[in-house]
């Protein structure tokens, strides 16, 4: 399937410029093209030629262990949240007052647990929020 046709045709890149550079020189321009949004070191070259912008992304090493442990939260309140639901679709479904009660328990103590953890995504988000806002 052919791509579409440019509707301004200046905007063509049609003129075809060829250089050499250095071997330090490539290694640096394949460098700066895994770490921006370019796809090519052409199309990285031809955004430093005409003054476009490049988007260069860091990654911030430190943070991958919360990121992890707010993965890690992430999933367990899911998986609370699926069982608070279990227990209450059964606490409607029962007709008996004991198995009522007894499904009203198993609920609370799953709040409770609930409680825990976001406490602690709590506590994780307040040091985030010190390191990110420290800059």
């Amino acid at each position: 399937m052919p791509r579409k046709k440019a509707a301004d045709h200046e905007e063509l890149f049609i003129v075809p410029v060829r250089t050499r550079v250095t071997k330090a020189t490539a290694e640096r321009l394949e460098k700066l093209r895994t770490f921006s949004d370019c796809r090519s070191i052409g199309e990285l070259a031809r955004r430093i030629l005409s003054g476009g912008t490049i988007t260069v992304f860091h990654k911030d090493a430190s943070m991958d262990g919360v990121m992890e442990q707010l993965v890690l939260i992430r999933r367990e309140l899911k998986a609370i949240g699926i069982n608070m639901n279990q227990v209450t679709k059964s606490y409607h479904q029962s007709r008996d007052e004991n198995t009522k009660a007894f499904y009203a328990l198993k609920l609370a103590a799953q709040y409770q647990e609930a409680a825990t953890r976001i406490a602690l995504l709590l506590s994780l988000i307040s040091q985030l929020s010190k390191k990110w806002l420290a800059k």
